[in-house]
């Protein structure tokens, strides 16, 4: 991937390997904070503890990569290696220290984790809205400095005029890129919501969303049912449905009939289920 690079970006990707000639420090953990610049919100819990374990045997084998600043330092590359060496209770870490202006550490945050792949779309999408903000850049500029086309920038950044439900669904990948460049063509949020819910209901495949998108340009009956559904949904319902969401940070459904109903909690793997269920007894 690293051939792709726009060579502003690809200039700076071997400043972050460490050589015999470089000086390593030992940082104590907590004069070290994480890069503001990150472009990634979550990590994998499974693959830290792993890192931990491997840290306890052998310790840390890379330093990690930091810059000065006012009270201690900050992580330029290496935070899941601060993470582990936390988890395990190290007291301090070897790294290296550089110097990198903002705009440097911004990019190489998102350049490290753009060829890693470990970035999300709406991650992704943040990330390059975050950049073009801040350093004042066009879409095509960005494009030049990351190695993409501008369409592609234009495609990812289209993603952050979805609804928030749907962006967490991206992130959590219970629906892909290609469903959520499709579900960006539809105009009405109310249709967006209940095409969102169908393909996570029914696990649709894009070809399915686009040929229901397709069903909306079309003045039938089914479509008419579709818009007339979201059309009724009670305020007080949609709060109820935002208030769970908010609290278990998964997809919830309420469907009632007339003084009756339920609750749907949607969980996406056994760990997700069990972080739910430890929810729900820590509630009871």
């Amino acid at each position: 991937m690293s051939k792709r690079l726009g060579r502003g970006l690809d200039a700076l990707i071997p400043s972050l390997s460490v050589s015999d000639d470089d000086k390593v420090i030992e940082v104590a953990l907590n004069q070290l904070r994480p890069n503001p610049y990150q472009p990634r919100k979550t990590f994998d819990d499974d693959s830290i503890k792993e890192l931990a374990e491997s840290i306890k045997q052998h310790g840390v084998i890379q330093p990690i990569i930091v810059r000065s600043v006012l009270k201690g330092y900050e992580i330029i590359a290496g935070e899941r290696r601060f993470r582990a060496s936390s988890l395990i209770g190290s007291k301090t870490i070897p790294a290296v220290v550089r110097s990198f202006s903002d705009q440097q550490v911004m990019e190489i945050a998102l350049i490290e984790n753009l060829q890693r792949e470990d970035l999300n779309a709406i991650e992704i999408a943040i990330a390059y809205q975050a950049i073009m903000e801040k350093f004042g850049l066009t879409q095509e500029e960005l494009s030049l400095k990351v190695g993409k086309s501008r369409s592609h920038i234009a495609n990812f950044l289209r993603l952050l005029t979805l609804p928030q439900e749907i962006k967490e669904d991206v992130s959590r990948g219970t629906i892909s890129m290609g469903h959520a460049r499709a579900l960006v063509g539809v105009k009405e949020e109310d249709v967006r919501k209940e095409l969102a819910s169908q393909i996570v209901e029914h696990e649709w495949s894009v070809r399915e969303l686009e040929e229901a998108i397709q069903k909306l340009d079309q003045p039938n009956k089914e479509t008419q049912k579709v818009k007339a559904k979201n059309k009724k949904k009670d305020p007080y319902i949609e709060h109820i449905e935002e208030s769970l969401r908010e609290r278990f940070k998964t997809t919830v459904k309420v469907k009632q009939q007339k003084d009756r109903g339920r609750i749907e909690l949607l969980y996406y793997n056994k760990q997700d289920l069990e972080r739910l269920l430890e929810l729900l007894e820590r509630m009871a």
